[in-house]
């Protein structure tokens, strides 16, 4: 657990630890600019693609081939860890017509294992969604065929490993491998109109997934969504690429605007028929999640209502479509849909497993298949953060939780038992390192993949036996970053908390010049993001911001982030407090912060900054605006600006409809507040953002114009809500640095 200290004992101790390592560390070189956006030296190698192998004891990984050109699939021993073969090396494999290696990216295996489907010249259309060329290798006779001539979305193996079903042009096909024919499950699918297999943008944003079929287990049908998205307004992106630019048009629903009616159907293979399910007559509603049960012949659909305080799951049949509401969960404020998959069912249908808030706290439930509950498998102050899975034959939950410490993410089971018998549940903790884990198990539940850092421990994966976790291997150690780390200071996160006027203790990170000196006043820079459920206080190695961070921290500034109310990992009255005002606790709390770390002795109370981007440049332009006494300088990048301009489903979640809390979106808007700005303020934005538009900064722009306040903006053409690609983050970071070391 990450001890807290009270700040000044945490500043004595920490002022010793300084010199020492100052004392240590002599002759290490500072960090540029250049390391961290140009040579890339702090990245982070890790392992990808792992696909577990039925036999138990294999798995395969996307690996550099050995020529360097592409990817090779190698196959391990989970034992040791140690590779025993190459299946498919790109430098080795031809489209039919090209001399050239392909240059795959992702793949995936078939059930049975003779093929592989591997994805190749993969273009981004929004944030998950994509689309590909698509071949299937055949490890037995060594051949290469190609799905399509045309690139296609989402390319997925049947069960059985027979056919491919895929996505092209908004309608849904799927081809049979034996003799490469094609069929149309659907052909009225259009862009802007009819998508059938693939989310829509607002789906694909905030539920977070884009492929939009699924297999049944037997292979006889395909399940799969239509969005009628036709009375959705567009949103017109100029893309600045030629003589005249061009217009980009695509359907995104603002908050309290229409959007796609939804449904979801059944396609039956041997009989080419379709079966709409029955999801009930109110149109105006939103279906998250569908799964299929262990049953081919039964769906589990999650419906939501459009305010999202009301969640159902419905048992369909898939052959008729009748539906049934076997469970119901309600809420004052929102139900939170877990994004992480987490509903399972057990064998035979007997029941199924789910995450839920309702306790207070994010915790695991059983329930029968009529959706009574059986038994609340975890409990305490603490939240779930994922359900791993469900090993019924050793009668075990594999889950990760904040247990230890809201910074901290780590590995645990628990026995599953019926509630006569459970008098005590069995849990164990299978991490033993501080910091934050990540889990990738196999299927049968023998085996599992850990990922570990640490403030002070760059990532290191490792594979381990289930249950009892033990270590077998080191895959990744990052030994490369390890030795550059010797030779470079990099100043880590050091942890403390932050009284409020409401006794609410807030978790904070600061970063420190290496040679800080407690005599000495130093300037502030607040970091934010501070969004619903988020968190970017935790005990994990730097990210790229970090370490700029760490660099600013050598040019004598000291770097502090701090998670608000309304952040993830501390239960659902702490994140729910923002409920129907976003804006107004989160940034009471920056300014509250901002004002706590202005007393302190070691802190210039006229030189306090703060900067984000997206939820974080809404959060940074409004602390700015109503903490204008406290901050001097701020940076808001990619801000939303008024919530009336951003998608349905995210911001009614929150604030419910501009129609139902007119005051939500206003009263906290940095529009409402652009005329209180008092300091040096940088605005900067893609004109490409397909997420939060560039509109938003256009009418902060105004706003501010029409006040006759003074700021700097800048805008990068045709960049996405990411502003990157090329020299872009480079100059970003450059841009926002001069800003920093001029105004502060």
């Amino acid at each position: 657990m990450v001890k807290k200290l009270p700040l000044l004992r945490w500043l004595a101790l920490s002022y010793l630890i300084t010199l020492s390592i100052s004392a240590f560390g002599q002759g290490k070189r500072e960090v540029t600019l250049e390391d961290i956006f140009k040579a890339n030296t702090f990245h982070t190698n890790s392992v990808y693609g792992i696909n577990w192998m039925r036999d138990g004891q294999h798995y395969t990984s996307l690996r550099p081939s050995l020529s360097g050109y592409a990817y090779a699939i190698v196959k391990y021993d989970i034992t040791s860890g140690q590779a025993t073969d190459t299946l498919a090396d790109g430098s080795n494999l031809a489209p039919e017509g090209q001399q050239a290696p392909l240059l795959f990216m992702e793949y995936e295996l078939s059930a049975n294992e003779d093929q592989v489907l591997l994805a190749s010249d993969i273009e981004s259309i929004y944030r998950r969604s994509t689309k590909a060329k698509f071949y299937v290798y055949n490890f037995t006779s060594q051949s290469l065929y190609e799905i399509h001539d045309q690139k296609v979305s989402y390319a997925t193996f049947s069960p059985d490993g027979t056919k491919v079903a895929y996505v092209r042009d908004n309608n849904l096909y799927y081809k049979d491998l034996a003799g490469m024919q094609e069929t149309a499950v659907t052909t009225d699918g259009e862009f802007n109109k009819i998508i059938y297999g693939s989310t829509d943008w607002v789906y694909e944003e905030e539920f977070t997934f884009a492929k939009a079929f699924f297999w049944s287990p037997d292979s006889r049908k395909i399940a799969f969504y239509k969005f009628n998205e036709s009375d959705v307004k567009e949103y017109n992106m100029q893309l600045w690429t030629g003589l005249y630019p061009e217009d980009y048009r695509f359907k995104y629903p603002k908050a309290g605007e229409e959007n796609s009616e939804v449904e979801f159907l059944v396609y039956q293979l041997p009989e080419g028929s379709t079966t709409t399910m029955d999801t009930g007559t109110e149109k105006d509603i939103y279906i998250p999640r569908v799964y299929w049960t262990n049953n081919s012949d039964l769906l589990s659909i999650i419906r939501m209502n459009r305010l999202q305080n009301q969640l159902e799951i419905l048992h369909a049949n898939a052959n008729t479509g009748q539906a049934t509401v076997v469970l119901t969960e309600t809420s004052d404020t929102y139900v939170d849909i877990d994004y992480n998959d987490n509903l399972t069912y057990l064998e035979n249908n007997k029941g199924f497993i789910r995450t839920s808030e309702q306790s207070g706290y994010k915790h695991i439930y059983q329930y029968n298949m009529s959706g009574e509950l059986v038994q609340q498998i975890t409990e305490g102050n603490y939240d779930v953060d994922e359900l791993i899975g469900l090993d019924e034959k050793r009668n075990l939950v594999y889950y990760i939780s904040s247990e230890d410490s809201p910074l901290q993410r780590q590995f645990y089971s628990v026995r599953l038992k019926s509630r006569k018998k459970n008098k005590g549940k069995e849990k164990q903790k299978l991490s033993n390192k501080e910091g934050v884990i990540a889990i990738n198990m196999n299927p049968a539940f023998t085996y599992y993949i850990q990922y570990h850092s640490s403030a002070t421990e760059p990532l290191t994966v490792t594979l381990h036996q289930a249950p009892e976790g033990k270590q077998l291997a080191v895959l990744e150690d990052n030994k490369e970053l390890r030795q550059t780390l010797e030779k470079v200071n990099l100043n880590t996160k050091e942890f403390f908390t932050i009284p409020t006027a409401d006794t609410i203790q807030l978790n904070a990170y600061m970063i420190k010049p290496a040679d800080f000196d407690p005599t000495k006043e130093y300037p502030v820079l607040l970091y934010v993001y501070g969004g619903p459920g988020s968190q970017t206080v935790m005990d994990n190695f730097s990210a790229q911001r970090e370490v700029w961070h760490s660099y600013l921290a050598d040019q004598g500034y000291i770097v502090v982030s701090v998670d608000n109310r309304g952040t993830g990992a501390r239960g659902r009255d702490f994140k729910h407090a923002t409920y129907a005002q976003l804006g107004k606790y989160e940034a009471e709390d920056q300014i509250a912060a901002a004002r706590y770390l202005a007393n302190q002795p070691y802190i210039d109370e006229s030189r306090i900054g703060i900067w984000g981007w997206s939820y974080g440049g809404y959060m940074s332009s409004l602390a700015m605006f109503l903490g204008n006494e406290v901050f001097k300088a701020a940076i808001a990048v990619a801000p939303v600006t008024n919530w009336r301009f951003y998608d349905t489903i995210y911001t009614e979640r929150y604030l419910k409809r501009p129609q139902d809390n007119p005051s939500g979106y206003d009263d906290y808007s940095p529009l409402t507040h652009a005329g209180k700005l008092n300091g040096a303020f940088l605005l900067i934005h893609g004109t490409g953002d397909d997420n939060v538009h560039f509109q938003n900064a256009a009418e902060l722009q105004n706003a501010l114009i029409e006040a006759g306040k003074q700021f700097d903006s800048f805008y990068y053409p045709n960049k996405s809500h990411s502003i990157s690609g090329g020299s872009t983050r480079y100059h970003l970071f450059k841009m926002m640095t001069d800003f920093i070391l001029k105004n502060l």
